[in-house]
């Protein structure tokens, strides 16, 4: 028998391959076929399950693609209705996988189809559990995303519906059974993960704090619901994709989306599509010369996730630009989260457009240092915290107002064009996407603070002497 967890960290997803005597199953794939295709192949195993634990809100799932590639059959566990071909499993159903088995247990609450996956060795034993959303190392599933959907359908409700399923079909399995979670750390899915992707129920029931053994309903339903942030806004269209099929094949998506464009192709894409046009290269590079009216979504951080915090429309079509050689990897990991009309990308970057006689635009920057000294000579200073509204609130600058990127389309209009405002975030990412953002509207006196809340913090902005520069709440 063989686990392997093939982990994404820029969604912090894990999906899994399991192989018993030449057969295989792949639970939670992400959008691109080829990884596990690949790696039933180097095992010489033929994919015969591909198991969703539930509809997934963060990405857009592979598992049709994947199906249709290697004739496996799709399963849902009970509740689910699925808009095409897929077994829908009853509880407590058996799967035999070569020597082993995999048990369908429903446990419903982070969604009502929710299921987790028991596999049990050659001996009949049970070894581990895939509990996609049920359980996290650290946390559970919020059960709020449903209402988005249905709003009859309450994170109250769910939230009991989650009690019951851990308490009646988690924590009754031996200590020793292996957890194999759908996400870590960093995941909008839960609360506060840990950074750990594989635990026990023994290790969980010990500190997990929505397993703690005299809990009652509803001081559990009263911990899994306090501090739920919005869902990011993409979270419905994907679900919705997930459940009623008929998306693009990944291989369709990457023949267009790679497509190589003349500056001259790019400039007629770009107006004749209202296009948008991202710029995925590293920051520095970007801040010292980009395309005027493209925004930065640098593929080296969080990339999928901002694209979909931040770009409203799924079906915008979009040029980027990109280092060479990762062209393929920007168009997957936009369509893992459902943003499938990219239409190709400007051959030659940065360097053609200049090289074409267009003009480029740059970001204007200072240090923490900088910073520092234009507070202290008493000017008025419009500093902006582009980081979220908990960071902020644990700690924050005294004269920075709280401009959290994940709201920055909702707020950009509460922003005066004539004055000039200083960004940082917690590290430079996001306060350069804001700064792009802000630009390409027509907000040009902004000036980035290189480094971030991290490195202010480092300068003498943290010493004793200007302590009170800095709140810390």
């Amino acid at each position: 028998m063989t686990i392997e967890q093939i982990y994404t960290g820029c969604l912090a997803e894990a999906a899994y391959y399991i192989e018993s005597a030449g057969e295989a199953v792949i639970i939670d794939p992400l959008r691109e076929t080829a990884p596990y295709i690949e790696r039933a192949q180097k095992d010489g195993a033929k994919i015969k399950y591909v198991m969703e634990t539930h509809f997934h809100a963060d990405f857009v799932s592979g598992h049709i693609d994947l199906a249709k590639k290697t004739g496996a059959t799709i399963v849902f566990g009970p509740t689910a209705k699925p808009g095409y071909e897929a077994y829908v499993a009853v509880d407590e159903e058996v799967f035999p996988v070569g020597d082993v088995s995999i048990t369908v247990l429903h446990t419903p609450g982070h969604t009502l189809e929710s299921t987790t996956y028991l596999l049990k060795d050659e001996h009949g034993n049970p070894h581990a559990i895939f509990t996609g959303d049920t359980l996290f190392v650290g946390d559970v599933g919020r059960p709020d995303l449903v209402q988005k959907l249905k709003a009859e359908v309450t994170p109250q409700y769910l939230a009991g519906l989650l009690y019951d399923s851990l308490r009646n079909k988690i924590m009754t399995l031996p200590d020793e059974v292996i957890v194999y979670p759908g996400h870590g750390a960093g995941s909008a899915c839960g609360k506060k993960m840990d950074k750990e992707t594989v635990s026990t129920v023994g290790r969980q029931k010990m500190f997990n704090y929505a397993l703690r053994s005299d809990m009652t309903k509803e001081e559990f339903i009263e911990a899994v619901t306090d501090g739920l942030t919005e869902p990011p806004q993409y979270f419905p269209a994907n679900v919705l994709m997930n459940v009623l099929g008929g998306v693009k094949g990944i291989d369709e998506v990457l023949s267009v989306g790679t497509r190589p464009l003349t500056v001259r192709e790019f400039v007629a894409a770009w107006e004749g599509n209202e296009a948008l046009v991202i710029d995925t290269r590293k920051k520095e590079d970007f801040v010292q010369g980009f395309i005027p009216g493209s925004i930065f979504i640098g593929i080296d951080d969080s990339f999928a996730p901002w694209v979909g915090a931040l770009i409203t429309d799924l079906k915008q079509p979009i040029l980027f630009i990109a280092e060479a050689g990762r062209e393929e990897e920007v168009v997957t990991r936009l369509a893992r989260v459902g943003y499938d009309h990219a239409l190709g990308y400007l051959k030659g970057g940065i360097i053609a457009w200049k090289e074409a006689g267009n003009a480029v635009d740059t970001l204007d920057e200072v240090s923490a240092q900088e910073l520092e000294s234009l507070t202290l000579l008493g000017d008025k200073m419009n500093i902006l915290d582009a980081r979220r509204k908990s960071e902020f609130d644990a700690e924050h600058l005294v004269l920075a107002e709280n401009f959290p990127l994940d709201t920055i389309n909702q707020h950009m209009h509460e922003l005066d064009k004539h004055k000039t405002y200083y960004i940082h975030c917690a590290g430079g990412y996001r306060s350069v996407i804001a700064s792009s953002i802000l630009k390409s509207r027509g907000y040009h006196n902004i000036v980035n603070v290189r480094g971030g809340y991290k490195a202010l913090c480092e300068t003498h902005l943290s010493r004793t002497e200007h302590k009170e520069m800095i709140s810390e709440l």
